[in-house]
């Protein structure tokens, strides 16, 4: 592979800050960041823990409300953590892409 197709590939496959960033505002609370990531495990934790805490707050008639304080804090979290991720899944990324040019 030649090194202009290496670098393409790389620029396909790498993960934008900004689309992390505009998941994470939009639709956060379920995790969807955390898929786009590569992180499908704790984004199906995060969209499982908000569908319990709505179907909570719904049966409760708002009693258990407050879990929604977990889910926004574990939100509010993400949103330090994402130039992290993302730094680490591009690296990883340009690993595998770049040394299977070898």
């Amino acid at each position: 592979m030649t090194m202009d197709r290496t670098s393409a590939q790389y620029d396909i496959e790498k993960k934008s800050l900004l689309v992390a960033y505009l998941l994470w505002f939009f639709l956060g609370y379920v995790g969807a960041h955390r898929f786009y990531l590569g992180r499908p495990i704790s984004g199906f934790m995060m969209l499982a823990l908000s569908a319990v805490t709505l179907v909570l707050t719904l049966v409760s008639f708002g009693f258990l409300g407050f879990l929604w304080f977990v889910v926004g804090l574990w939100w509010l979290i993400d949103a330090l953590l994402i130039p992290g991720i993302v730094a680490g899944r591009n690296t990883r990324i340009a690993d595998r892409v770049f040394s299977s040019r070898r």
